[in-house]
């Protein structure tokens, strides 16, 4: 039986979420498989990989072959590397605490990596949240001088009616007064 490390599709239309899985190369590929080795979701930024990578070296170490894409979630967690310097222990290259001290510090370094990028994206995001507050507080501005404006131009038209209103007054009783006399 030929095994296949590959990703089994979950999630909706647009939306997917795939599983890690070790499968017969022959069953579907949303069907029957043998383990779930872990999850991907490349929808969030940078994309979400949870994996076991102990038990993806045991099927890698077993002769499971991965497709392209699985192959390259597994060697972005590491699971490839691991898995290299576990063939250097087995002939006795390195001693298996050199292999884990080596392994710990390219996940520490890796990991280092996808949070200066997570970084890098919200100060990014803060940026151009600040931006468009800027942008709303002068259109704001721009509208609040506007209405003063207007008000300014009716209490103008409003004390111009009056003035307006009152020469017609002075005029009408100057008028009556001439007619009384």
């Amino acid at each position: 039986m030929s095994v296949k490390i590959r990703l089994q599709r979950h999630g909706k239309k647009g939306k997917p979420f795939y599983y890690v899985v070790a499968a017969d190369a022959r069953a579907k590929r949303d069907g029957k498989f043998l383990e779930k080795l872990g999850t991907y979701n490349p929808n969030a930024n940078p994309a979400i990989i949870d994996l076991d990578v102990d038990a993806s070296v045991k099927w890698l170490n077993n002769g499971a072959q991965p497709t392209d894409t699985a192959k390259t979630i597994l060697s972005t967690k590491g699971v490839l590397y691991k898995k290299h310097l576990q063939g250097g222990v087995l002939k006795g290259a390195i001693t298996e605490e050199q292999a884990e001290a080596k392994f710990k510090a390219w996940v520490e370094a890796k990991e280092a990596a996808i949070q200066a990028k997570k970084d890098g994206l919200t100060a990014g995001q803060a940026a151009e949240k600040a931006k468009a507050l800027e942008a709303e507080k002068a259109v704001n501005e721009a509208r609040i001088a506007a209405v003063k404006e207007a008000e300014e131009a009716l209490i103008a038209e409003a004390k111009a009616a009056e003035e307006a209103a009152n020469a017609t007054e002075e005029v009408a009783e100057e008028t009556t007064e001439e007619t009384a006399e």
